[in-house]
């Protein structure tokens, strides 16, 4: 695959999704954090430290999409969000990846999450995996449901109580599942 891969949003915005680089670590666990704060859609409690973070999120493969040159004249490309990819399992079973996704708080709805899913679905297949498995999409994150629903993700299981939202909501959660190819 070539990169960066280029699209234009739904509001015209040209964007560009490309590898992850070290200068951008920084925003991107800042964004995470932002999102894990909030406590609506990732598992972890407390912000991530840069260790924690680079653990978590980059193990393997890690993408963001950020504004293209051709819009910004004198201003550094902005991060809209970031995607990581890497095997859900160890060994044996390898083959089927796991993924999560952040977008930039104002920016829901631009067509960015879409942009990264279908993305990350040719990349998955492109770098040797044969399926996706989401483990933990919390069932009010209504957005991402519909949204790998329409990527053509299948729910497989559901988790009683497995999520303790920062509202003190108990939510249960989905385990989705896309073959590759």
């Amino acid at each position: 695959m070539n990169f960066p891969l280029i699209k234009v949003l739904k509001n015209g915005l040209l964007v560009e999704l490309d590898y992850m680089h070290p200068q951008e670590h920084e925003v991107v666990r800042a964004l995470l954090n932002i999102v894990i704060i909030e406590g609506k859609t990732y598992p972890q409690k407390q912000p991530l430290s840069p260790a924690e973070f680079s653990a978590y999120w980059l193990s393997k493969d890690a993408f963001v999409v950020k504004t293209s040159v051709e819009n910004t004249t004198h201003k550094p490309k902005e991060i809209l969000g970031a995607f990581y990819l890497k095997p859900n399992f160890p060994g044996r079973c390898s083959h089927i990846c796991n993924a999560g996704f952040i977008v930039q708080p104002g920016f829901g709805g631009q067509g960015i999450g879409r942009f990264m899913g279908e993305a990350m679905l040719l990349i998955a297949a492109n770098l040797g995996y044969e399926a996706v498995m989401f483990n933990l999409v919390f069932e009010t994150n209504i957005p991402s449901i519909t949204l790998w629903q329409s990527l053509g993700f299948k729910i497989i299981g559901r988790i009683p109580g497995a999520a303790k939202l920062a509202n003190e909501q108990v939510v249960d959660a989905l385990i989705m599942y896309r073959a590759l190819g």
